[in-house]
């Protein structure tokens, strides 16, 4: 009878094995195809490509996702998922005696770090937005006004403490200050200077932008939070599996 359970724990151990490295393999596919998607965009990633760089056949990729569409899908609404996470996250690290405006300098720094340095993700899903069928855009869209809600918080915090030009639409300014920072996967790479002077920069125009006098002074730095690195670790994990 005390053989009966030792026998059960080994196949419970082995299903849990055989549901990590399901998992991991899952999770490679997808690095995969953020990668690819960033790159080529919507039109030119194709399962082959996925494959590749996750080293992987092909045909694989169909146990996992049953087509290309589902596939990217998935990628678009965790890149913009991932943002909000580490929107907030970084916000919620803020000192609560940090200004409104200070706080959106923050967010500017958040946003534009996650987007074209941490997460290959939140690069494809912003690339590609407006390339992506509709029918495959609900959950996406969904997180897209769960990230401008934040957004619009910030900005109306700091409208309420007077710290922005009463002549300006907090609707049009937020919506162009997203789109400013959006735009930099479009044309950013380290060869065109470093990120920190592309932040550095954003956070200057857009203070002088919107801010009120009183509130033109310098940002007050982000909280320092470490961070993983951009997803790279496919061949290492194909090395394990």
């Amino acid at each position: 009878m005390a053989r009966k359970p030792k026998v059960q724990q080994n196949a419970t151990d082995e299903d849990h094995a055989a549901e990590t490295k399901s998992a991991r393999t899952r999770q490679r596919i997808l690095d995969a195809a953020a990668h690819v998607l960033s790159m080529k965009g919507y039109a030119g990633t194709r399962l082959s490509d996925v494959a590749e760089y996750a080293e992987l056949q092909a045909p694989a990729i169909y146990y996992y996702f049953p087509s290309r569409e589902e596939l990217i899908e998935e990628v678009m609404w965790s890149g913009i998922a991932e943002m909000v996470k580490h929107l907030q996250g970084v916000l919620d690290e803020i000192s609560s005696d940090v200004s409104p405006i200070d706080r959106i300098m923050i967010a500017i720094d958040a946003h534009l770090r996650h987007e074209l340095e941490l997460s290959d993700y939140a690069t494809a899903a912003i690339r590609n937005s407006g390339q992506i069928p509709e029918h495959l855009r609900a959950r996406q869209l969904a997180e897209e006004a769960n990230y401008g809600t934040i957004w619009r918080k910030l900005i109306k915090d700091a409208a309420a403490e007077g710290q922005i030009r009463s002549e300006l639409d907090l609707h049009v300014t937020q919506m162009l200050i997203m789109g400013s920072l959006n735009w930099a996967a479009e044309w950013w790479t380290p060869r065109r200077g470093s990120l920190e002077t592309v932040i550095r920069t954003a956070q200057s125009l857009i203070r002088t932008g919107i801010a009120t006098p009183d509130a033109s002074g310098e940002p007050t730095p982000p909280p320092r939070r470490r961070r993983a690195p951009r997803r790279s670790t496919i061949k290492a994990e194909a090395e394990s599996a």
